[in-house]
């Protein structure tokens, strides 16, 4: 027998940290189990609920009128698409960039601990707030809601996440790397942008599509903001309908058509940001091999 086996079977120590090893493996095999079983469930009441309401009129029809059969999602899917579009041009120079002078001045500037802490800050604030701040700077000045007022609100939910991932991924840069190139009299905004940026490119982009996936869903923001519209519009000044509205509002609805169409947005909206996330997980694999 074994002689180190049998002093780690004699040890008590080494039996009572045995037992809290597996106490805490089981725990958290049956933690995972739980949310993967809830996940599960919920992807499954989703297809089955709204895969019969994605058709080809899903996709090509507006939303029809209350009572009336037919119709589809057109007008709202044409509408997230121009918000999300616009939210994410205006996010994602705003916050790599502001995610560059963090990670080059974070430790030097009082102004860069302290846009650190607001970012920190916005991450966790609620959306609703982010509406109403909206609101409040400029719905109630232009005295309309409308699809700028909406891109704004979630532009302002996804530039944390861009400035965050941009920061960590930029510091995790190998300061050789950094060294390498002041030492050949490169100026520090082009080590910045060329050298740091360019070698975490796949982290970014990654923080951008999970910043996309974020706010795709977002609802209490455009509430406040974009309002809706039964109609198709692709004016970005005027109120325009979206998918997260319209499922809030048809699954309230007591016409089962305006329900079967608000599962199939919500399924439309799961599986694209499911998507999404999935290819930010396949970029940042890429990244990592390649670096």
């Amino acid at each position: 027998m074994n002689p180190v086996a049998v002093l780690k079977s004699d040890n008590p120590i080494y039996r009572a940290r045995l037992l809290r090893h597996r106490i805490g493996i089981t725990l958290s095999v049956a933690a995972m189990s739980t949310g993967l079983m809830f996940l599960l469930w919920i992807l499954t009441v989703l297809v089955i609920n709204g895969l019969g309401a994605i058709d080809a009129d899903f996709f090509t029809k507006t939303t029809p009128a209350p009572g009336s059969e037919g119709g589809g999602l057109l007008n709202p899917i044409v509408g997230s698409l121009l918000m999300v579009g616009t939210a994410t041009l205006i996010s994602t120079p705003i916050g790599i960039f502001a995610g560059i002078y963090l990670a080059e001045y974070g430790e030097e500037s009082r102004f860069a601990q302290i846009t650190r802490f607001v970012t920190d800050v916005m991450l966790s604030a609620p959306s609703i707030v982010i509406g109403l701040f909206i609101y409040a700077i400029y719905v109630a000045n232009v005295r309309h809601f409308s699809g700028w007022a909406g891109s704004f609100a979630i532009a302002l939910i996804a530039i944390p996440v861009v400035v965050r991932t941009t920061d960590n991924m930029l510091i995790l840069v190998p300061s050789s790397l950094r060294e390498a190139a002041f030492a050949l009299g490169a100026p520090r905004w082009k080590v910045a942008t060329m050298v740091r940026l360019r070698a975490v490119k796949a982290g970014v982009l990654t923080g951008v599509l999970l910043a996309v996936a974020r706010i795709s869903g977002e609802t209490a923001p455009l509430l406040f903001t974009a309002l809706n519209n039964q109609f198709f519009s692709a004016d970005m000044n005027t109120p325009l309908a979206n998918l997260p509205v319209v499922i809030f509002q048809f699954a309230m609805s007591p016409y089962d058509n305006w329900r079967e169409l608000a599962w199939g947005g919500a399924l439309l909206i799961t599986f694209s940001v499911l998507g999404l996330n999935i290819l930010s997980r396949l970029i940042a694999a890429a990244g990592q091999k390649q670096g």
